[in-house]
Formats: structure tokens, C-alpha cells, sequence
């Protein structure tokens, strides 16, 4: 039933057992030295790593930064100059981050000697460890991004690419960050540990208004070095204060998450996001959860991960409250100590198989669903928490399913581009360009052409809308079978669908094409080759030069339109000498040609085209 090992998690992690304890070390030694950004230690063997472990901070105003309600989270958008691949690509959102951790990384970037220690690690081909326990862990997490960034710019393989572990850290990525990292293929590179006791993993799941009282008086306690002197010490009623409400916040943003993993359409969800913040933040990448009983549960799918980090946690009466709080806060500090005695133990289970989870004892049968059935027990999950596990599993498997539906029709879509193309060379021998017979219909071939445009179309956008939905998988936008036929689509429809734009005078109702009409499935399209290519944003805009063409001749009297007739004309020059415009655009009576005519002959444009048209 489930793809199960009970051996070490290194084994199926990528990463060695004693790798992961010194990680685990190291980080927690990190917390004792703050004055220090981070401390580097590399460990011999076959082959030797480079562990770079974060101190972070656990100051509520640098930790948890937020402006009221404007930011009740702290989060911020990254920066795509630096995390390029940060980004939801067809639906242009940049993911989101937790401001102050983000600028503690950036500091530390500018200001100490991490990029040349990196560079190092990097240039002696070693594997780099990026690790931090607590407030650390963002720190590793956004630093293994940056240099994963670097090794996509450079094109460098990935076999001594950076990993990232973390031990207790809090969540500061939100849905985009996880689909980005999801999407390029990093996902396996980021194993995060959690005893299922920590509350601080859950903490930022409560807005930092409402818990900015609590934290000021308990954060002291997770840097002292004596944990008797922790426990000892601790306000228990403040602690519990704050475990209440963080948990509370939790359940809200956890069954808004399952209702809509569960297709719930109730608008009462609409309705409570109006009234409850909830928070931005989500999984990324694998997470390791340690149960306390020496067993290790290994999950990869982020839904199912923060249903657990909810579930995992719950009171089992209300007069233990207290008692839970302690053991939360305590549960943090033990990382070292539970992880070296349960990774000895080597008993991992790795739940992937979500959708057939069983809900109760009942359901066993044979000894890998009792396994399995176990494992749920030590995480404390009770039959609706397995409901909420295999919708995330479901959800998964549908997301699948939409892909291998649209994939069915992938013949269809390159019969008909097959067919356009052949429209378009016969477009040529009758001596007019593709764009102005199809705009001019005066043949029977060029309403067969519309109505194959029509089609294409309609398919497209049903591909569209299920990204918008976010019913595809994360990878589909970056594979290169899509880029490419995506790009083949948009470059042989688009100047179709200009031309009746234009034929039919849309303009002059709606306004520009390239403002008001153009359809996302051009814009979404042009996006994937872009990023795939790593090119600016808008360079591969050769699909669409004929509404620029349209909007000069409709303008062609204005004399600021100078430098847009320059621009266009060297963009064609560009764009031709790729292939990406053909030779047809350029023949005696197009649209472009006539268009040409009208500029004055002073105009620079005018000469920096001249040759293609009299070629």
C-alpha cells in the first residue's frame, strides 16, 4: 500500500545520518555564539561536506516583524532580482517571504564573509549544507535558494548543489515560495525535522499582534544554555497563553486550507477571510517528523505537511493544556539529543500513498497498513486528520489526472498547427503575408484557418484556467514539452487573433490590443519560454508586433510615435534574425509594408528596416 522504509532517512533523504546529526549540532551550537552570523564546518568522507549553520535571532521585533494589520504576518514580497525563480510564472505572482528573516539573510550577505566562504565550498566541488535549528532555519532555507539561483544562472550541475536541513524552525515561505521551488525541482533539497511537540514550527500560523506580549517574555528562555534553568524558569501561565492562542490561529488557517482541498464552494470560507487574517505562511520541501517514540515519519506532499503540523499537536482534554504548553516549549530544545537517538534507531516510515491512509484501526489487514496505522497513532491523528491527509493526497493525484487530460490532446493541438502552418506557406505563394489574407478573408481556406483558431483556443484556454485554478502540477509550466508547444502556439496564432481583433474593430470599443485584449494565453505562454530561457521579462514578444504595426497605422499623423516606430523597427531586425518573424511579413502589400511607406524618409526606422523589405 505505501512506499515504506523502516531503515535510516538518510537513505531515502540524500544525506548521511552523521551528516544530519553534525548539521543538528552545529546549529544549536550556532544559538550559543550569536554574535557570530554563522559558523562553517566541514566534515570528512566520501564525499566531504561544507555545513554552513545560521545563529538567527530570536528577538520579537527582528524575529517576527510585522506593521499591524497592513503585515500582520510580516511577510513581503522577495526579490526577484535576486530569486528570479521565486515566482508563480503564468499567473505573475511573486511569492512571499517573512520580512525580517529575509533581511537578516541579506545582511548577512553584505556584511559578513559568507559569499566567499560559499564560493569556496563551491569552487572545491563539495556538497554545501545549509543548516539552522529555530530562527536559523529560515536563514539556511533562503540562503540555499540564493545559491541554487546561482547554480541555474550558470547552467552548473546540481551534484554538489547546496541542501538545506532545518531543526524546529518556524514556517516563513507562503503557497508561491513552495509551488516556485516545487516547480524548479528543488524540492528534495529542503528536509526540514520537527518533533511534533515544538510549538515553534506553528508560531508564526499566529498573527504577531497577538502574540508579541507572550514572546517578549519567553524567548529568553530558548537561549539559555541550562534546559533546567529553562523549565525552571518559565511563566507557565504566559506559555500557555501563547500556545493557546498560536494553536487556536492554526486551526483556523489549517481547516480553511482542508475545506479547500476538499472542494468546499460554502462562500462562508470567502466570508471568514474577511474577518479572520489567516496566516500567509506554508511548507517547503520534505519534513521529517520525530514522534518521540523513536520513530521518524517522512512526508513530501505540503498540504498533508501542515494539516500534520496541526493535527500532530492536539490537547487530548482541556485540564492538559498547561502541562502541553511546557512540553511544546521544551520539545524545542531537545532536537540534539531526540534526533542522534532516533536516527540510531533507524526506524523511518515514509508516507506517500496519502489517498489510502487507513481511518482507523478497523482498516487494517495486512502488516504494511498496521505499520502504517501505527504511525498515525504516535502522530496523535485522529480519523478527520487522516480525512484532511488523504484529501491532500487526493488533490495530488487529481492535479495528475488534469495533466494526463490535457496531454491526451496534444496530438490535436499539433495536427491543427500543422494545418496553420501549411495556411500560411499557401498564404505566401499567393503573394500575401499570413496576417493580411487571414484579416482580409476572402478565401474559403482562411475561414477554415478561423475556425481552427477557434479551436486551438478553446483548448488553451481550459489549460489556462486550470493554472489559474491551481488544478495543474507544479512542475507543468517549466516542462520543456509546454514551453515548446506553448511557443510554437503563440508565435503561429497569436498574429491570427490580432488580425480579428483588428478586422472586426475591437480597438475602437475596447482599445489596444496589447492593453486591453490580448488573451492570457499568450501572456502565460510568453512567460514560460521566457523564464525557461531566462531571458527579461517581454522579450519574446515577436507573436504580437502586428498590433503595434496596427496601433502605428492608426496613429501614423503623431509625431511622437518616432521612437515607438524605432523600437519596433529594431525588435523586427531582432526578431528575424532568429526565425521568429518570416519572410512573409516583409512582402509588397502586408500591413508592416504599408505601414513603412508612411514614415517620412528621415525617419531612422525607415532605413533600419529598408533592407528586409527589398530583400
Amino acid at each position: 500500500m505505501q512506499a515504506m522504509d523502516t531503515g535510516s532517512p538518510g537513505q531515502d533523504l540524500g544525506i548521511r545520518d552523521e551528516v544530519i546529526k553534525k548539521a543538528c549540532s552545529l546549529s544549536v551550537r550556532a544559538h550559543q555564539v550569536p554574535e557570530k552570523s554563522f559558523l562553517v564546518e566541514k566534515i570528512r568522507g566520501s564525499p566531504s561536506h561544507v555545513i554552513f549553520a545560521f545563529s538567527g535571532s530570536w528577538t520579537s521585533g527582528e524575529g517576527f516583524a510585522g506593521d499591524g494589520k497592513a503585515r500582520a504576518f510580516g511577510e513581503t514580497e522577495v526579490n526577484l532580482g535576486m530569486f528570479p525563480s521565486l515566482w508563480s510564472i503564468g499567473n505573475d505572482i511573486t511569492a512571499k517571504v517573512n520580512e525580517a528573516f529575509m533581511r537578516r539573510f541579506l545582511e548577512i550577505v553584505e556584511k559578513s564573509t559568507l559569499r566567499s566562504e560559499v564560493e569556496k565550498a563551491m569552487s572545491g566541488s563539495k556538497p554545501i549544507i545549509f543548516a539552522g535549528h529555530s530562527s536559523g532555519g529560515p536563514i539556511a532555507i533562503y540562503a540555499a535558494i540564493w545559491v541554487l539561483e546561482e547554480y541555474k544562472r550558470s547552467h552548473k550541475s546540481l551534484t554538489h548543489g547546496p541542501f538545506c536541513l532545518t531543526f524546529g524552525s518556524p514556517l516563513t515561505t507562503d503557497r508561491i515560495f513552495c509551488h516556485a521551488v516545487r516547480r524548479e525541482e528543488w524540492s528534495d533539497r529542503f528536509v526540514h525535522f520537527v518533533m511534533i511537540h515544538d510549538i515553534v514550527p506553528r508560531i508564526l500560523l499566529a498573527p504577531l499582534s497577538s502574540t508579541k506580549e507572550f514572546l517578549e517574555q519567553i524567548l529568553p528562555y530558548f537561549i539559555s544554555t541550562s534546559t533546567h534553568h529553562r523549565a525552571d524558569s518559565i511563566d507557565k501561565v504566559k506559555l500557555t497563553a501563547l500556545f493557546d492562542n498560536v494553536m487556536r490561529n492554526a486551526s483556523c488557517v489549517a481547516s480553511h486550507a482542508a475545506c479547500i482541498l476538499m472542494g468546499s464552494t460554502n462562500m462562508l470560507l470567502d466570508t471568514m477571510t474577511k474577518f479572520v487574517e489567516l496566516s500567509p505562511y506554508r511548507p517547503c520541501g520534505k519534513y521529517v517528523f520525530c514522534t518521540g517514540t523513536g520513530r521518524l515519519v517522512v512526508m513530501k506532499n505540503p498540504d498533508a505537511v501542515f494539516q500534520l503540523l496541526f493535527y500532530s499537536l492536539q490537547l487530548v482534554s482541556e485540564s492538559e493544556v498547561q502541562q502541553t504548553a511546557v512540553a511544546s516549549l521544551l520539545a524545542h530544545l531537545a532536537y540534539e539529543d531526540g534526533l542522534d537517538k532516533s536516527l540510531d534507531m533507524r526506524n523511518a516510515v515514509h508516507l506517500e500513498n496519502l489517498r489510502e491512509l487507513p481511518l482507523s484501526s478497523d482498516d487494517t489487514t495486512d502488516i504494511a497498513t498496521k505499520t502504517i496505522d501505527a504511525t498515525l497513532n504516535h502522530l496523535n491523528l485522529s480519523t478527520r486528520a487522516r480525512l484532511c491527509l488523504r484529501a491532500a493526497g487526493e488533490s495530488e493525484k487529481q492535479k495528475d489526472d488534469n495533466q494526463m487530460k490535457i496531454e491526451h490532446k496534444m496530438v490535436t493541438i499539433r495536427n491543427i498547427l500543422s494545418d496553420l502552418e501549411g495556411y500560411r506557406t499557401m498564404c505566401e505563394t499567393r503573394g500575401m503575408g499570413y496576417f493580411d489574407a487571414f484579416k482580409e478573408q476572402k478565401y474559403e481556406d482562411d475561414f477554415k484557418a478561423n475556425v481552427k483558431r477557434l479551436e486551438l483556443g478553446g483548448i488553451w484556454d481550459e489549460v489556462i484556467e486550470m493554472l489559474k485554478r491551481d488544478e495543474l502540477p507544479d512542475k507543468f509550466e517549466a516542462e520543456e514539452t509546454w514551453v515548446e508547444l506553448g511557443t510554437r502556439f503563440r508565435q503561429l496564432v497569436e498574429p491570427l487573433d490580432i488580425a480579428n481583433y483588428y478586422r472586426h474593430l475591437k480597438n475602437e470599443d475596447t482599445g489596444p490590443y496589447m492593453t486591453k485584449g490580448r488573451p492570457k494565453r499568450y501572456k502565460y505562454t510568453q512567460r514560460w519560454r521566457e523564464h525557461a530561457e531566462q531571458l527579461p521579462r517581454g522579450t519574446c514578444g515577436a507573436s504580437c508586433f502586428w498590433a503595434d504595426v496596427e496601433e502605428l497605422t492608426l496613429a501614423s499623423a503623431n509625431p511622437s510615435n518616432e521612437q515607438q516606430a524605432l523600437d519596433l523597427a529594431k525588435k523586427l531586425k531582432e526578431w528575424h534574425s532568429k526565425g521568429e518573424v518570416k519572410n512573409d511579413a516583409f512582402l509588397k502589400e502586408t500591413a508592416l509594408v504599408k505601414w513603412w511607406r508612411t514614415l517620412p524618409d528621415n525617419y531612422e526606422a525607415k532605413s533600419s528596416i529598408k533592407v528586409l523589405i527589398e530583400s
